[in-house]
């Protein structure tokens, strides 16, 4: 009911595409120009709309992938059966026009002074929030330690690897790859569960501060895991999306 009522009060506005950026073979991230844009938290997501020429309209929820002072940018992949995702990784280009309205959301959201330590845990695209996350973590200069723990199919999978492969600083990441490994694979491998949670999660007794993001099923197995290592649920933020979702 919040969300609902929080989204009457916006407005669809056109916005230009200043940049498309292609992460992987199914994925892009797409840099937006606003007009009139209130500024959003690390965390949030915005609605894009879809025009037909027949009058048709489809909408999806877009997590946002740039920190709160960049420039709005979200990242899509590609779904097969999808309306949307199609024509945003496959046709559009910068100076096109899409609508949208946003920011949206005020629960998975971080500041520095929420504190941490952060445990990040991202399934698939359930990486894009919490990359905003962490860009806002290292532009406000926080010295908060973080952790991300990233589930992906394959390596050629991992969305931002190039960038995630240079934190540092405080960050660690961690990858499981669940489908394909390369040959010279060290990393962990399989799903996310009990016994990986152990051995890369921050102990509960420093209170950590949680924030997963994926599908319906990697979501509540992490949380659920991370309850059981002594997580408070309060301590657990999630966001999930099923196989429509637009994250």
């Amino acid at each position: 009911m919040e969300r609902t009522a929080v989204r009457g009060r916006l407005t669809w506005q056109a916005a230009t595409v200043t940049s498309v950026t292609r992460e992987t073979a199914s994925v892009v991230t797409i840099e937006l120009d606003p007009p009139h844009w209130p500024g959003h938290r690390a965390g949030q997501h915005l609605d894009v709309r879809l025009t037909a020429e027949d009058g048709y309209t489809a909408e999806r929820d877009y997590s946002i992938a740039s920190a709160p002072d960049e420039p709005v940018a979200i990242t899509v992949e590609r779904l097969e059966d999808g309306e949307v995702s199609p024509y945003l990784t496959e046709e559009l280009r910068a100076g096109d026009e899409l609508e949208l309205r946003g920011p949206v959301g005020g629960y998975f959201v971080w500041e520095p002074a929420d504190g941490g330590p952060l445990m990040l845990l991202a399934g698939g695209s359930g990486i894009v929030p919490l990359r905003s996350i962490l860009r806002h973590r290292q532009r406000t200069g926080s010295d908060v330690p973080a952790r991300l723990l990233y589930s992906s199919r394959g390596w050629e999978d991992v969305i931002y690897r190039d960038e995630l492969g240079r934190h540092h600083d405080g960050v660690q990441v961690s990858y499981t790859l669940t489908r394909r490994q390369p040959a010279e694979w060290t990393g962990h491998t399989g799903r996310i569960g009990p016994a990986l949670l152990a051995e890369v999660a921050w102990p509960a007794e420093e209170n950590p501060l949680a924030y997963i993001c994926g599908p319906t099923s990697f979501v509540e197995t992490a949380a659920a895991g991370l309850v059981g290592l002594g997580y408070p649920p309060e301590r657990v933020k999630t966001e999930r999306f099923g196989g429509t979702g637009g994250h």
